[in-house]
């Protein structure tokens, strides 16, 4: 495993991506409140680029460039929540987008677990410490544990996605997951805009 962590940027947009896992570390769970912090970046090779995000910074443009590339798919866990942190920060809506919570709740219905922790462990044997899930993410010098935590949240996700592939389609829902990631960045901008909490398509 490498990690290389970088300051206000990635250095370089780096080319011949097709897919890349994306996480955030944020400093709450609160949006409008807790300032996005941290974001981690890995194309499935074994390697993590993390991105540190200093206070009041708005423009990532090599960040940004990845996030709006039609031609990349990002893949995260729970993308509603690291989509509107982005999107919020740097005025980029990622997409096009794969959940992995969204993709084990369609797919896994034989259980109510679909922490990323879970996934892990049944999918793809790794055990994933949450040691410093809850820690300062705006220290401006981050500890080597804070950078492993934060790597493993994307080292596996294509793994974890190949998997979960293969039931969506063993069971026939791959099509249907497909359709809820494009509606995602449209869920994201309803949150943003303030309907977070409320069922727009409800009749009440």
């Amino acid at each position: 495993m490498t990690i290389t962590l970088h300051h206000g940027d990635l250095p370089a947009r780096p080319e011949g991506l097709s897919s890349i896992a994306v996480d955030t570390e944020a400093m709450g769970l609160v949006k409008g409140r807790d300032r996005l912090c941290l974001v981690q970046l890995s194309s499935g090779d074994g390697t993590a680029e993390l991105v540190q995000v200093a206070v009041g910074q708005r423009e990532a443009p090599n960040l940004s460039a990845i996030m709006a590339d039609p031609a990349v798919e990002k893949l995260f866990h729970f993308a509603r929540f690291d989509m509107a942190l982005i999107a919020a920060t740097f005025g980029v809506m990622p997409a096009p987008v794969y959940c992995t919570k969204i993709a084990s709740k369609l797919a896994r219905t034989y259980t109510d677990r679909h922490g990323l922790k879970d996934l892990s462990r049944e999918l793809v044997g790794e055990e994933l410490s949450k040691r410093e899930q809850s820690s300062d993410w705006g220290a401006p010098h981050l500890t080597d544990a804070q950078k492993a935590y934060a790597a493993s949240d994307v080292l596996h996700l294509h793994r974890i996605r190949a998997a979960l592939d293969a039931i969506l389609a063993r069971e026939a829902r791959a099509e249907l997951a497909a359709r809820i990631f494009a509606f995602l960045p449209t869920r994201v901008e309803l949150d943003l805009v303030g309907w977070p909490d409320t069922d727009i398509f409800a009749h009440s």
